[in-house]
């Protein structure tokens, strides 16, 4: 199962459009808040997360949106530049 170019460059859009699921959102909407220095995972973005994803799911989108977070800073400090796996046509 792969994630279609439609989507990989619709991400960064805000607002996010129309080709992201329910449960696409609320896992973006809760990337940005790990993410951005300027948000938090507050108590009802995680009540919204347990409504929808048992314990096993959230933990593994949390160690993947901490991992990608951890790669791009250690790959930005080390200036290691990008595979180019994607290119946005």
């Amino acid at each position: 199962m792969g994630i279609s170019d439609e989507k990989l460059a619709a991400v960064v859009e805000n607002p996010l459009p129309d080709v992201f699921d329910k449960d696409e959102r609320l896992a973006l909407e809760y990337a940005d808040a790990i993410t951005l220095s300027d948000r938090d995972v507050d108590d009802e973005l995680f009540g919204l997360l347990r409504n929808r994803f048992n314990e096993d799911e959230i933990v593994e989108l949390t160690e993947i949106i901490a991992w990608e977070n951890a790669s791009s800073k250690f790959n930005r400090a080390l200036r290691l530049p990008s595979q180019g796996l994607w290119n946005k046509k």
